[in-house]
């Protein structure tokens, strides 16, 4: 005899379209609490370069998944609030490495800030049960967006 699935109440593909509305509320909120000047897409830029740059434009627009030339005006906006540098890379003078400065630190430390004091003003309002399911929801989200390894 082989053992059966738990069922749920919830359907799958309910509880997907839940999940996704909520947390995609969630994220413009934070977004919008944070903001403090840059486009959300120039704030994806600035926080990819701070955690892996130096990058080449090409390994920027790659990463946020835009063309070279979208790219290439978001570092501009970028360096013009002097959150970024650019430099000619010695080798081959045709690429430009962009890294964040101190100023872009201190930034992203300020709406990181702004954002997780938001986020813990609505986290006190809720009941301690409420508040332990929500750390334990916390890692089973986490998985959802994790690849598999590849066997």
């Amino acid at each position: 005899m082989t053992p059966m699935a738990p069922t749920s109440s919830v359907s799958t593909a309910a509880l997907a379209g839940q999940l996704g509305l909520t947390v995609t509320r969630l994220h413009r909120h934070l977004r919008q609490h944070a903001a403090g000047g840059l486009t959300p897409t120039q704030m994806s830029a600035l926080s990819a370069i701070a955690r892996q740059g130096p990058l080449t434009l090409g390994e920027l627009a790659a990463s946020e998944r835009v063309a070279p030339p979208t790219i290439t005006k978001v570092v501009a906006k970028l360096g013009g609030h002097r959150y970024v540098t650019r430099t000619v890379d010695g080798d081959d003078r045709r690429i430009h490495r962009v890294a964040v400065t101190a100023a872009g630190r201190r930034y992203l430390d300020a709406v990181r800030s702004r954002r997780n004091e938001w986020l813990a003003e609505r986290l006190a309002d809720l009941s301690v049960a409420d508040r332990e399911l929500l750390a334990a929801a916390v890692d089973v989200l986490g998985r959802l967006y994790v690849e598999p390894a590849v066997t």
